[in-house]
């Protein structure tokens, strides 16, 4: 049984810097894709960055590239999300996924059968 578990969200003043993290447990492999997630109130869950079955083969969403980094330490089944240069519009709830999408489903969230329970972040001055 797969579990995941989130930390390090908050409430950052904008330009600012958090660091999600997440700790897989029950991983048998490391071919699993490990992806965050978020959803903002009254919106649709939204992907954000992944790796996609291997630490190398990394993919974000138009909206964080350069400003978001997404990082696994396999010896530790943690995933860790770095966020710079903070908007107010990232605000939402952030939420790591794992699972086993094709490439091509990689950005939905019927690709994952594993979610953490989410953190909440908060960009405002």
């Amino acid at each position: 049984q797969i579990q995941l578990a989130e930390s390090g969200g908050g409430l950052v003043q904008p330009g600012g810097s958090l660091r999600l993290s997440c700790v897989a447990s029950g991983l048998s492999s490391d071919t699993y894709t490990m992806a965050w997630f978020r959803q903002a109130p009254g919106k649709e869950r939204e992907f954000v960055a992944a790796l996609f079955r291997s630490a190398n083969n990394k993919y974000y969403a138009d909206s964080v590239k350069g400003r978001f980094s997404i990082s696994r330490d396999n010896a530790r089944n943690t995933v860790a999300l770095q966020m710079n240069s903070l908007k107010p519009e990232d605000t939402a709830v952030y939420y790591c996924a794992v699972g086993r999408p094709i490439l091509s489903s990689m950005r939905g969230v019927g690709g994952y059968g594993w979610w953490g329970q989410g953190t909440q972040v908060t960009v405002s001055s």
